[in-house]
Formats: C-alpha cells, sequence, structure tokens
C-alpha cells in the first residue's frame, strides 16, 4: 500500500486583540497501494502572527527500523501542539478578560450616560425647555419692537401733523404780517396827508395873523390921519364908513378862516377815525399772533425734543434687540453644537459597541473553534492506541469554508497531521 500526501498550509494572525484564521491551502490524497507508504514529514514555525505547515515522508516498507525517528518526531510534534493549545488557551483567555472588560465598562457607561440612567438623562427636555424659553423672549422681544415701530410711526404721523399745523401757521402769520406791512403802509399815507392838513393849517394860521397885522397896521394908519380938527362942510352925498367896511372884512375872514379850521379839523378827525380804530385792530391781531407764534414755537421746540428722545429711544430698542438676537443666537448655535457634539459621541459609542460586540463574536467563533480542536486533540490524547496501520479519520467542518481538514493517528504514536483536503469547495 502506497500512499501520497500533498503539503497543506494553515495561517493564524492577530488582529487588534482579535484573531482570524486565513491561508487555507487544499491538496489531494491518492495512490493507495499494498504495503507501503510514502512522502510523509513535517516541519513548523511560530510567532504572533505565525504561519505552520506540516508534511510527514516516509519511504518503502513501515517497519520496526522507522520507530525512533517517528517516536522523536511525535514528542516535538506534541510539544509543540501544546505550546500552540498553551498560547491559544492564554489568548482566549486574555480576550475573555479583555471583552468581559470592555463589557463591563460598556455597560457601566450605559448605565451612567445611557437613556434609562439614573443619575444622568440624556434627554433633551431641559434643552427643549430653554429653547422655548429663548423662543418665547424672542417673541416678546420681537412684539415690544412692533410696538415700538408703531409708536414710532405714531410720533412720526403727529410729528406730520405738527409740521402742517405749524405750516399753516407760519403761512397766516406771514399773511398776517403782510397785512400788517399794508397798514402801515396806510398809516404812513395818512401821516403824510395828517402832516399836509397841519402844514395847511399853520400856512393858514399864518395868513390869518399877517392878515390880522395888515389890519391893525391900515387901522393904525387910519386913527392918525384922522385925528386933525377940520371941519369941511360941504353939501354933498355922504361917504362910505371905511371902518364899518373893514371890520365887516375882519369878521368876514374871521369866519371864513374859522370855518376852514373847523372844516381841516372835521375833516382830519373823520379821516384818523378808521385809520386809529384799524390801527389799534390790527395791533390786537398782532399781538395776538405773535403770541400764537410764541405758543407755536414752543410747542414745535417740545415736539421736536419728543422726537429726538423717541428716535434715540427707537436707536437704543434697536441696538438692544439686535445684541439679544446676537446673543440668543449665539446659545442656540453653542446649544446646536453640544446637541451634535452629544449625538456625534453617541454614534460612536454606537459604533464602536458594535465593532467590539461584532469583534467579540469573531471572538467567541475562534473560542468555539478552539475548543473543538482541544477536544479533538483530547479525544485523539485519550483515544486506544491504533494498529501499526490503522487510520483514524475525523473530518470537522469550518464556518468559514467549506474545506474539511483530516487528523490521522499513525499507529501507537500520537501523530497529528493536519490536511486540507480538495473537494471543489
Amino acid at each position: 500500500m502506497s500512499l501520497r500526501i500533498s503539503t497543506a498550509s494553515r495561517k493564524i494572525s492577530s488582529y487588534e486583540g482579535g484573531a482570524k484564521m486565513s491561508g487555507i491551502g487544499g491538496g489531494s490524497l491518492y495512490g493507495f497501494g499494498g504495503g507501503s507508504m510514502g512522502g510523509l514529514g513535517s516541519s513548523g514555525s511560530y510567532g504572533a502572527n505565525y504561519r505552520s505547515s506540516s508534511s510527514v515522508s516516509m519511504s518503502g516498507a513501515y517497519g520496526a527500523g522507522d520507530s525512533v525517528f517517528l517516536a522523536g518526531a511525535e514528542k516535538e510534534t506534541m510539544q509543540n501542539l501544546n505550546s500552540r493549545l498553551a498560547n491559544y488557551l492564554e489568548k482566549v483567555r486574555s480576550l475573555e478578560e479583555a471583552n468581559a472588560e470592555l463589557e463591563r465598562k460598556i455597560r457601566h457607561w450605559y448605565e451612567k450616560n445611557g437613556p434609562g440612567a439614573p443619575g444622568v438623562t440624556r434627554d433633551y427636555s431641559k434643552y427643549h425647555h430653554m429653547i422655548d424659553e429663548l423662543r418665547n423672549q424672542i417673541v416678546n422681544v420681537t412684539i415690544e419692537n412692533a410696538n415700538v415701530v408703531l409708536q414710532i410711526d405714531n410720533a412720526r404721523l403727529a410729528a406730520d401733523d405738527f409740521r402742517m399745523k405749524f405750516e399753516n401757521e407760519l403761512f397766516l402769520r406771514q399773511s398776517v404780517e403782510g397785512d400788517i406791512n399794508g397798514l402801515r403802509r396806510v398809516l404812513d399815507d395818512l401821516t403824510m396827508n395828517r402832516s399836509d392838513l397841519e402844514a395847511q393849517l399853520e400856512s393858514l394860521t399864518e395868513e390869518l395873523a399877517y392878515l390880522k397885522k395888515n389890519h391893525e397896521e391900515e387901522m393904525t394908519l387910519l386913527r392918525s390921519s384922522s385925528t386933525g380938527d377940520v371941519t369941511v362942510e360941504m353939501n354933498a352925498a355922504p361917504g362910505i364908513d371905511l371902518t364899518k367896511l373893514l371890520n365887516d372884512m375882519r369878521a368876514q375872514y374871521e369866519d371864513l378862516a374859522e370855518q376852514n379850521r373847523r372844516e381841516a379839523e372835521e375833516q382830519f378827525i373823520k379821516m384818523s377815525q378808521p385809520l386809529q380804530q384799524q390801527i389799534h385792530d390790527d395791533a390786537g391781531a398782532a399781538s395776538t399772533a405773535r403770541n400764537e407764534l410764541i405758543e407755536l414755537k414752543r410747542s414745535f421746540q417740545s415736539l421736536e425734543i419728543e422726537l429726538q428722545s423717541l428716535l434715540a429711544k427707537k436707536a437704543s430698542l434697536e441696538g438692544t434687540l439686535a445684541e439679544t438676537e446676537a446673543n440668543y443666537s449665539t446659545q442656540l448655535s453653542q446649544l446646536q453644537l453640544q446637541v451634535s457634539s452629544l449625538e456625534e459621541q453617541l454614534q460612536q459609542i454606537r459604533a464602536e459597541t458594535e465593532c467590539q460586540n461584532s469583534e467579540y463574536q469573531q471572538l467567541l467563533g475562534i473560542k468555539t473553534r478552539l475548543e473543538m480542536e482541544i477536544e479533538t486533540y483530547r479525544r485523539l490524547l485519550d483515544g486506544e492506541r491504533a494498529s501499526p496501520f490503522q487510520i483514524h479519520f475525523f473530518f470537522f467542518k469550518f464556518l468559514f469554508t467549506n474545506c474539511r481538514i483530516v487528523v490521522f493517528k499513525i499507529m501507537e504514536y500520537s501523530v497529528f497531521i493536519f490536511l486540507f483536503i480538495d473537494y471543489s469547495c
């Protein structure tokens, strides 16, 4: 019987505290003949990331002369396998402890910071309450701003009304001043007429005095000429009495002068009375207009001061509103950043938890497979000694591949050869 076995390989690597198996090769088993077995040898290498391959070569007929070589190879192989098993078990134990520690930390973190934690809750109801309060404050400030704008509009309309009234009163004042100027011109004309009449009266008075003086001189001359005693008797008609004639003329001129004076006075009084009444009325109207103008100026100044104060108040309120909106927007952005940061931390923790869970599942699978290998080793070690050419086949299947492993137990020696048989996986 002849046997030919091709090489097989196995690779076990550790990655971030976990382990995975890769690099599984395949082989073929064929050429069984009578009484002989060939091509069987073994070699191995180990490390943190290690690759082991085994092959055993035998030539000729199997006999007692080769038992020493097989015994030495068996011991070395068993030592290597035992060291590998010890390393596997130690690594599995350390990984289980690390996994338990991670689970404990995750459970502690969830108990402390999770949604159902009694101490610190991660519900954002208080932030929603703060946001609602800030929104209410913003709405109140907006309403106050609208009220201030409405008051400013009302004040502007009132100022426009007062401005229109002021313009109307100014126009009325200008018209009254124009009338006063016209009346002043009439008064100037009347004053000039009065001056003319007074000049005429003075000239007439001087003329009357001149006539009186001439009359007295003539009378004096006539009296001086009639002082002599001359008696002339003539038979003639009676002469004209000059004294009587002069007296009559004097009386006539005096009456005429008195009449002219009375007429001038009556005409002056008649013309000056309406002017004086008009001047008096115009003076009262001017005084009333002056008083009204003073009151309007005072009202305009007070309204202008009130308008300036309202404008300053509006500017201050607008600045306060802008500052408040900026502060609230800054606080809201900070709260949003905090919420985003907490959500990112929560997502990161969830991702880490899922990653750790997947690693834990992977480690659990590796642990299960290692336990299966250990159980297989135990059954091989505790089994009965085989006949010289008795071969026990143990087939088991990995979870991540369709290839199978054949374990040989040859004769009474515990020699383990791992072969990957090609079943067209």
